[in-house]
C-alpha cells in the first residue's frame, strides 16, 4: 500500500511533549486514506526521546508507520528538517513541531487545498504580539536583507509548518546546499505557496513546554 501522507517532526529534548502529541496525531491520521508515516528526527536529544519512541512503536496504529531518524549530535532544526524530508516516502509531506505549537486540527484543511492543486500550503502567523518590538524589528530586517523579489520572495511570518506535494520535496532534496536556510529554499524552488493564516494562544501543552499553541483563524 502506498504512503499517502508523511509527517516530519524534528525534536530536541522534547520527549514529554512528544509523548502527549503523538496520540492526538494518530487520531487525526485515522481519517485519511491509505498508509501514513510519521518521521521523528532526534536532533541529538539528551533526554529519553528514544524510549518514548520505542513505547509508541509498540502501540502505533497499523495504518501508521512510525520511524526514527537519529542525528549523531545536535545539528539544529534546519538540518533536522532536511534529514526528515530525505527519509519520507509519502505523496504528500507535512512538517510539524513536536511541542504542540502547530495545530493538528488544520491538517485536513491543508490537505483539501493540496487536493485542489496547491503544491505548498504554508502556515503563517497572523500576528507576533507575543514577541518583543526588538525581536520583530530584527526579524523584519533579516528577511528584508534576504529577499530577492525579482526571483523569489520569502513570505513574512511564514514558518516551517507547511504541507508539500512530493515534487516540492524532491526539488528541495535536489538542491546542493549543505548549510541550509529552509525558509529561503522553500521560496527558491519556485512553487507558488498558499498562505494559511494562524494565530497563537497562550495555552501550555505540558509542564515541559511553555510555548503557546497556534490555532486557525479565518482571514
Amino acid at each position: 500500500m502506498s504512503i499517502y501522507l508523511s509527517i516530519v517532526i524534528p525534536a530536541y529534548n522534547e520527549a514529554p511533549v512528544l509523548d502527549q502529541f503523538l496520540p492526538s496525531l494518530y487520531c487525526a491520521l485515522a481519517e485519511l486514506p491509505d498508509q501514513q508515516e510519521i518521521v521523528i528526527v532526534d536532533d541529538g536529544s539528551r533526554d529519553n526521546l528514544r524510549e518514548v519512541f520505542q513505547a509508541h512503536l509498540a502501540a502505533c496504529p497499523a495504518h501508521i508507520a512510525l520511524r526514527l531518524v537519529q542525528l549523531s549530535r545536535n545539528f539544529g532544526k534546519e538540518a533536522a528538517l532536511s534529514a526528515g524530508l530525505a527519509n519520507t516516502q509519502g505523496r504528500i509531506v507535512a512538517m510539524m513541531d513536536a511541542d504542540g505549537q502547530h495545530p493538528i486540527s488544520v491538517l485536513q484543511e491543508m490537505l483539501a487545498l493540496n487536493q485542489q492543486g496547491i503544491d505548498m500550503v504554508v502556515g503563517v502567523q497572523a500576528n507576533r504580539s507575543h514577541e518583543s518590538w526588538l525581536a520583530r524589528s530584527l526579524k523584519r530586517g533579516f528577511y528584508h536583507f534576504m529577499q530577492d523579489t525579482h526571483r523569489y520572495e520569502i513570505k513574512p511570518n511564514a514558518g516551517d509548518f507547511r504541507l508539500m506535494s512530493r515534487k516540492v520535496v524532491d526539488a528541495l532534496l535536489a538542491l546542493p546546499e549543505r548549510q541550509r536556510f529552509m525558509k529561503g529554499l522553500y521560496a527558491w524552488v519556485g512553487f507558488k505557496p498558499c498562505m494559511f493564516r494562524l494565530r497563537r494562544m497562550s495555552v501550555r501543552m505540558a509542564r515541559a513546554s511553555a510555548k503557546p499553541r497556534i490555532v486557525l483563524t479565518r482571514p
